[in-house]
Parts: C-alpha cells; structure tokens; sequence
C-alpha cells in the first residue's frame, strides 16, 4: 500500500501524469502530490547543514556534489540562494584604541 512521503497518510488519490508519463499521486490528508520513485529526490536537512559545514571549509562545489551527494547544478543553485540571503554590508563595532587615540 502507498503512503504519502510527508505525513504517511494512505488517503491517497490518483492525480494524473507527470511530463515523464509517471502516474502522480495527491494525498488527502496534506495536499503533497508526488510520483513512485521520483527522478529527482529531496535534498535532506542534514545533507543541507553538511553542505553549509563544507562551504565555510572553502572546498570545491564539484567536491562537496560528490561527497554529499546531490546533483552540481543543484549545489551552485542553493549556493546562489544562500549568497543573496547574506548581507554584504559589514557593520564593525570599534574595538580598543587607535594611532590617533595614543597621547604622547
């Protein structure tokens, strides 16, 4: 029996195919459509929280795709996303004394 991948229900209904000609299923309970064995599978929490891990490391985005996992066009995506989500102006809070702050 099918369950739905987000909330396990098994109110599921047939919705149609997808471009692939896949049969595509809508779950009663929470409205998630989805397809069996789908071409493309969901990036996990932790495989996202490694991937930001390895990103600080400076390591390649083609080395981080193998270790983790996912796709490279995947990767350089959720890299753009997380560099338009960081602010790029720095705010620096003066800390101790100057050359200018030394009496002679």
């Amino acid at each position: 029996m099918l369950n739905c991948p987000d909330c396990y229900s098994k109110k599921l209904v047939k919705n149609g195919f997808n471009a692939l000609e896949k049969q595509m299923y809508r779950c009663k309970e929470c409205g998630r459509q989805f397809v069996l064995n789908p071409a493309k599978v969901r990036i996990s929490e932790d495989q996202k929280s490694l991937i930001d891990r390895l990103l600080l490391e400076r390591i390649a985005l083609a080395g981080i795709a193998r270790v983790v996992g996912v796709p490279e066009s995947w990767l350089q995506t959720y890299v753009n996303q997380k560099y338009t989500q960081t602010p790029h102006e720095l705010k620096v809070k003066k800390i101790g004394w100057t050359a200018h702050d030394r009496v002679r």
